[in-house]
């Protein structure tokens, strides 16, 4: 399921591992994280496309999906890892969004400002450690400063170790830690980075657009 997309992008990183991803325009990217998830085995609970145009429709967005040849496969090219941001506004009707925003009340300024915040996304464990999810955010970072966003916003398990060191690395700040009492792996940690010009000029990657025709 890889059709009507908005754009390529290639990126390349100091070790010249490559990486190939795909920008979706909202129908079709909801309906290629429909078909992905059905590879995260953490996930409780699948996104039904529905899902994602919903939340995604009145608001800018992104959706970034990273390709790479299987395996078993080197002809066949297949979804890899994902990410899917949106603008979180200061005034909120979605009940989820309305708890997020009270719960980064003091923490993240939301008013008259342009916040993106990290949605869903992931890794297929078999290409885990290769630097895709760090691919995908430098990208996200490109596109946030290109469309006036200040600011990045990530909500994360503290058991998500992996992912957690690949933000700290981009220099990503926790900005509030929420305990689990039952299982500290389980508590939740927000993180968010400023914006600007040098965030951009400090990532690893090169990176090449192609447009879709």
């Amino acid at each position: 399921m890889m059709a009507a997309v908005c754009g390529d992008v290639r990126m390349r990183s100091e070790n010249h591992s490559e990486y190939h991803i795909r920008q979706y325009a909202l129908q079709q990217g909801a309906l290629e994280i429909e078909y992905i998830e059905e590879y995260f085995g953490e996930y409780r609970r699948r996104k039904l496309a529905s899902e994602v145009v919903d939340r995604l429709v009145d608001r800018d967005h992104q959706i970034l999906m990273a390709e790479a040849p299987l395996p078993d496969d080197p002809s066949t090219v297949a979804p890899v890892a994902y990410k899917v941001s949106h603008q979180l506004r200061f005034t909120e009707s979605d009940p989820k969004l309305v708890d997020l925003v009270s719960r980064l009340e003091g923490r993240v300024e939301l008013r008259d400002r342009k916040v993106l915040y990290s949605w869903i996304g992931g890794t297929r464990r078999d290409w885990r450690g290769q630097g895709f999810f760090r691919a995908l955010t430098e990208e996200q970072e490109a596109w946030a400063l290109d469309n006036g966003f200040d600011e990045i916003l990530v909500k994360t398990k503290n058991r998500f170790y992996d992912m957690r060191g690949t933000l700290d690395h981009l220099e990503f700040n926790v900005v509030k830690f929420e305990q689990n009492t039952v299982s500290n792996r389980d508590s939740k940690v927000y993180l968010s980075k400023q914006l600007g010009l040098e965030v951009v000029d400090r990532h690893r990657s090169k990176r090449s657009v192609v447009q879709a025709g």
